[in-house]
């Protein structure tokens, strides 16, 4: 192939769609051979990566620049300009200093989550069949160029704009960019210049998908210059916000407006009581920072990140973050049984006629009819291919003519053979009902028969037995034809029922310890399926599922969206289910306020995979599934589930324990010391005596992601609660704030402390009691029963011993610290024993409090089934 040049693309203003193939070949500087794979390189350098939006995002520098947009930190960078303006050098360095040091505490732990996470998302990442150096291969989506010559099938993700060079039975569901619900056809041709998209046959676009048939396309427009990447923002908007994330947003805004009403007020009372503006601005500037909980982005990003590459290392992948507090919180799974609760390893097990004989003639045409198909890959027909029975000599002698492909209306595949000069044979097969549909006749032993109602009672009567007993029936069908002329599914008439298929697919091993696991852990399982109500009721009985209460596809079409949530409460199995309407239940489920996972692999589950609040896929599953789950099993087995399910839940209970600090001692501290401001003669703390107190106070914060989670947390589904957290902060605020107050008497009326000594005193009490609350608030049990992570309890420790160490270390007068007497240093030790005790004694009643709430709560409902 001659070497072509970096120059190669189409010009924007020319619609590529509207130019013949082969001078499209031409002015792309291509073949149909596809491109060198140097030459693919310098393309790639030129036209970017094919995603549709840059990876500047992620950078370190803007991770690093992002930490100081925060309103709190350009203030104290300006209040420390000031004050080295008038003249308060060192205080500016100091401020400038800890501001600094926070700002890359942070960063690092956000910029080590990205990372991790890019890591685990290459792990799924997209990949396609293109021709390099005329041979095929696999390569990341991402790394096609205009000019690739790519090849597609049933269930793939299309990666890039292009044209159709070669296709057959090709159809493709465009409703990510057009809204039509229906499968469009494309063929090879021309489209008129000004044709919309919906308009274009002969072209196929990114984030598309392939419903059946295989083409070949030559890529025209990759990256930012894709019709996908022009809507791809409106897109991304659309994902709906998660239940924990609103839940920080709400608790972000009450922090927020407590805080700004309190440093308000505190500014403005200590310009009235005439001190310096600079010191009370700087102060209550701290006040603020100190009342903020400035590094939970960071302490989420770090959570969420680790219980990531946990999940990673169970074989569970969270394409998107967000979904591993959606996990912790999920209650209901809802599932297909083929592959997640039988082996998915289907075998043919019968092929039966009309009389439920053994029959040779049905098995050779299911085997025409399997292997000579080119549409939608299935397990069935791998099934019937792998099959004992006629050799490949036998079907070697029949030429496929033509072909009516599968689709999810009809549910049949038909394939037209031809035979040593013998008429056209048609082969249809699918499910029985709708094989029976375009039946007229009945083959027997003796020939054809008019296929009467006693015939089809017959035939129904039997796929009821079978279905009963575990076997997954399928219907075979056949008519012969004049040779020559195409076909189309008009002319699956008038066919002839010729017998029967039979198919198992046991049980998974386990797959019975793996629900019971789920049903312990407070997830109801509910089976959506595509087949028959018997085969379905059998297995979910064999697995340890209830099966009395049955929804078919047929009874839910006919319920309006009212009466399906009204309805769903009620049902056990839903069977029969066409794949539309798969979307439909999940919705109806999440209407009655259940947090509802999904999975599924295959190309009908993606509507449901969206709509689902998480949506489940496998490593295995086809691209268009895989891209819209959330979560991708590198193994197809609810036990990794139920593990990936514990792993979200002690994600969803490292961060709460975070907000439970914040919300506790910290935030106790601060409104103690905005109170004693307005009454002291002198400030409590200097501003940089907070701003270090802070510092110190979020070290130990960074271990919470590894923090152990007791057992009992992990025993029920996890949900976000702002009611619940105000009320913490009601009942551990005060009593974080008595003791303080305790510890101002102690100070100004027992140690007659200075205001230089008052100010030490006080910081380190006040930062050993956040410290210590750590230790008690991280669990519902008594805090010497659950043993903390190392990392957090030596981390703890350490700052502990900077806290008591400060006022003797050689910085102590650059932070205004004097050095205390053993006899405040033994009454404040006494006021912390104190506050520990109180704490403890207040969470037994808190959590016990909150657990008859939440009892009366789900006695107020009633729980679906």
């Amino acid at each position: 192939m001659q070497p072509v040049p970096a120059s190669a693309g189409i010009p924007d203003e020319d619609a590529y769609w509207s130019i013949e193939a082969n001078d499209l070949l031409h002015r792309l500087e291509t073949s149909g051979s596809g491109l060198a794979t140097s030459e693919a390189a310098s393309r790639l350098a030129k036209f970017g990566r094919n995603t549709p939006e840059s990876r500047s995002g992620t950078s370190a520098l803007t991770i690093f620049v992002g930490q100081f947009r925060s309103p709190l930190v350009l203030i104290l960078i300006f209040a420390a300009g000031v004050s080295a303006f008038v003249g308060e050098g060192q205080e500016a360095a100091i401020i400038g200093a800890i501001v600094l040091a926070s700002c890359v505490l942070s960063f690092t732990q956000e910029y080590g989550a990205s990372r991790a996470t890019e890591a685990l998302k290459q792990r799924v990442s997209h990949k396609a069949i293109v021709l390099r150096d005329g041979a095929e291969c696999a390569i990341n989506a991402e790394d096609i160029v205009p000019g690739d010559v790519i090849r597609l099938s049933a269930g793939n993700l299309i990666p890039a704009d292009g044209v159709i060079l070669d296709a057959r039975d090709f159809n493709v569901s465009e409703a990510v960019l057009t809204g039509e619900t229906f499968p469009v056809v494309k063929t090879p041709g021309r489209s008129a210049p000004e044709a919309s998209i919906a308009q274009r046959s002969n072209a196929v676009f990114t984030g598309t998908s392939v419903r059946s048939g295989t083409a070949t396309v030559l890529a025209a427009a990759t990256g930012e210059r894709t019709e996908f990447a022009s809507i791809a923002a409106a897109l991304e908007r659309r994902i709906p916000e998660t239940g924990f994330a609103q839940g920080i947003r709400r608790f972000g805004y009450l922090m927020t407006e407590i805080m700004l009403v309190i440093v308000i007020i505190v500014f403005f009372a200590n310009l009235l009581l005439h001190r310096p503006l600079i010191e009370s601005l700087l102060f209550s500037l701290a006040l603020a920072v100190g009342l903020t909980p400035e590094l939970l982005p960071a302490i989420i990003s770090v959570t969420l990140a680790r219980g990531a590459r946990a999940m990673a290392a169970n074989g569970v992948i969270v394409r998107r973050l967000d979904a591993i507090e959606n996990l912790g919180s999920m209650d209901l799974l809802c599932t297909d049984k083929t592959g997640t609760l039988t082996e998915g390893v289907i075998h043919l097990d019968g092929w039966l006629d009309v009389d439920g004989h053994p029959s040779t003639d049905v098995l050779l045409w299911a085997r025409l009819n399997a292997t000579l198909q080119t549409g939608l890959k299935n397990p069935l027909d791998e099934a019937i291919a792998s099959a004992q029975g006629d050799d490949g000599a036998t079907l070697r002698s029949f030429t496929k003519v033509d072909e009516i492909p599968y689709d999810f209306i009809r549910k049949r595949l038909s394939i037209v053979v031809h035979h040593n000069g013998a008429e056209d044979l048609l082969i249809t097969k699918g499910a029985v009902q709708n094989v029976l549909e375009v039946c007229s006749f009945l083959r027997t032993a003796n020939g054809l028969e008019p296929l009467g109602d006693t015939h089809r009672a017959a035939i129904d009567e039997k796929f009821r037995r079978w279905s009963a007993d575990g076997y997954r029936v399928l219907g075979m069908a056949i008519r012969r034809f004049e040779s020559g002329g195409a076909l189309s599914r008009k002319d699956e008439t008038d066919l002839a029922f010729a017998g029967f298929l039979l198919f198992l697919d046991p049980p998974k091993q386990g797959i019975k310890e793996a629900l019971s696991a789920a049903t312990h852990r407070g997830i109801a399982v509910k089976v959506i399926s595509g087949d028959n109500r018997y085969v379905t009721a059998h297995l979910a009985t064999a697995v340890g599922l209830r099966a009395e209460r049955i929804m078919t596809g047929e009874d839910l079409s006919k319920l309006t969206k009212s009466a399906l949530f009204a309805a769903v409460r009620h049902t056990d199995l839903f069977v029969e289910i066409d794949p539309n309407q798969k979307e439909r239940i999940v919705e109806a489920f999440r209407s009655r306020g259940h947090v509802v996972g999904y999975m599924g692999d295959g190309i009908n589950d993606a509507p449901a995979l969206h709509e689902a609040d998480i949506g489940i896929s496998v490593d295995t599953a086809v691209d268009v599934a895989r891209e819209a789950a959330d979560i991708i099993l590198l193994k197809q087995d609810l036990g990794v589930l139920v593990r990936g399910v514990d792993d979200g839940r002690k994600t969803f209970a490292n961060t709460m324990k975070y907000i439970s600090i914040t919300t506790s001692a910290n935030f106790g501290n601060m409104i103690s010391m905005a109170a004693a401001s307005l009454f002291l003669p002198f400030l409590p703390l200097l501003a940089t005596q907070i701003l270090l107190n802070n510092l110190l106070s979020s070290i130990p914060s960074l271990a919470i992601a590894t923090d152990n989670v007791d057992a009992e947390q992990l025993h029920r589904p996890r949900r976000w609660d702002i009611g619940s957290v105000r009320r913490f902060m009601l009942s551990f605020g005060p009593i974080s704030s008595l003791f303080d107050f305790a510890t101002f008497a102690f100070l100004l009326f027992i140690a007659n402390a200075a205001p230089a000594m008052f100010q030490t005193a006080w910081f380190v009490e006040s930062l050993t009691t956040q410290l210590a609350i750590v230790l008690i608030v991280r669990t519902h049990k008594a805090f010497w029963a659950s043993r903390p992570s190392p990392l957090l309890a030596w981390l703890t420790l350490a700052v502990a011993v900077i806290a008591i160490i400060s006022p003797y270390a050689p910085f102590a007068a650059w932070f205004g610290f004097v050095p205390l007497p053993l006899s405040v240093l033994v009454g404040l030790v006494a006021i912390t024993a104190l506050y520990l005790l109180a704490s403890e004694v207040t969470k037994r009643w808190f959590f016990d409090h909150e657990k008859h709430h939440h009892h009366r709560m789900l006695s107020g409902k009633t729980v679906d089934g």
